[in-house]
């Protein structure tokens, strides 16, 4: 998500180490970091979350900064009930393990840390969702989808090759100290992604003006969003010259990417960006006009391509978001 724009609070971790993450703060509150580890494991593992070797969780989880804050709060509050749970073991003296744990939880502890786990309206979870392998009924379906990034030609792979000298070998510089070769192609990409607003205000509790501030985040960020890979050999710092983006009401999402089923072609002395963004503009207008649907569509052209009225004309990246967002509230 783009820094500066939100509270932590609105964000979430990716983190296997959420025992240490709660014991931290459970330190800024004049608690022993070594009993407070402990005592974040017991907790969890009320909520089917048992640490594995090494104190951390068997998997990835991710959680709402706010969700964090709040299991540590809710450890210290009810610190003193918060102890070890022997295990049953069944017929076979197997243990019981999670279920059994997490049965015998004093009742109130367990209730309250089951409520935290809501996303702790965290922009990234409403946006990607989660998986809680331990706890499904915590799982949030993602807001948003994003596709592949297609060539709306017909792409010929390339290959750098490069040599390399040892500065400080000796006079003999017969040979290369290494070599290899880079791939790479050049090509004019057709990018989609689709947000459910209903789906997103709903993963964040309903607050309307954060799933706001998180759309126009996302939207802004699919725009500009560069590759950060091999950019000190490629300088791949290419803005889209074609966006658009469309509200559709009461009918389903729609990705454009048939229109390069046919691979683009430019001659000498043709724009292979405008080509293909008048090809996007004329299957989206036939694929309206085959099945229909309430929408409206805002268009950026810096290419001047001919869109024959698809799409309303936004003159700066600015005035694309606003329209959008205003008209997704209306």
């Amino acid at each position: 998500m783009k820094e500066g724009i939100f509270d932590p609070t609105e964000l979430a971790v990716r983190t296997k180490r959420v025992f240490q993450a709660i014991a931290e703060l459970l330190n800024g509150k004049k608690r022993d970091v070594t009993e407070a580890l402990a005592k974040a494991e017991i907790a969890l593992s009320y909520a089917k979350l048992k640490a594995a070797e090494g104190g951390k969780t068997q998997y990835l989880l991710f959680l709402g900064r706010k969700e964090v804050a709040d299991l540590a709060e809710a450890i210290h509050e009810y610190w003193d009930q918060i102890v070890p749970i022997k295990e049953d073991s069944d017929d076979k003296g197997k243990k019981k393990g999670k279920k059994a744990t997490a049965s015998g939880a004093p009742k109130e502890v367990k209730e309250r840390i089951d409520l935290i786990f809501n996303g702790g309206k965290a922009v990234d979870v409403a946006l990607f969702g989660r998986m809680l392998a331990d706890m499904p009924e915590k799982n949030q379906n993602a807001a948003c989808q994003v596709a592949h990034a297609i060539s709306t030609n017909s792409v010929e792979r390339e290959f750098d090759f490069y040599t390399a000298v040892d500065d400080l070998k000796p006079e003999d510089t017969a040979g290369a100290d290494m070599m290899g070769t880079v791939e790479f192609n050049s090509a004019c990409f057709y990018r989609y992604a689709v947000v459910d607003w209903e789906k997103l205000k709903e993963n964040l509790q309903g607050d309307a003006e954060l799933a706001e501030k998180g759309l126009r985040a996302f939207l802004e960020g699919f725009v500009v969003a560069e590759p950060t890979g091999k950019q000190n050999t490629f300088a791949a710092h290419n803005p889209p010259e074609f966006v658009s983006v469309s509200v559709r009401r009461n009918t389903a999402p729609r990705s454009l990417a048939n229109a390069f089923e046919t691979a683009m072609y430019a001659r000498k002395g043709e724009s292979l960006t405008r080509k293909s963004a008048e090809e996007l503009a004329r299957k989206a207008k036939s694929l309206q006009t085959a099945f229909g649907g309430e929408e409206k569509t805002f268009a950026l052209n810096l290419i001047e391509a001919k869109l024959d009225g698809y799409g309303k004309a936004a003159a700066s990246l600015k005035e694309l978001l606003d329209m959008s967002v205003t008209a997704v509230k209306e």
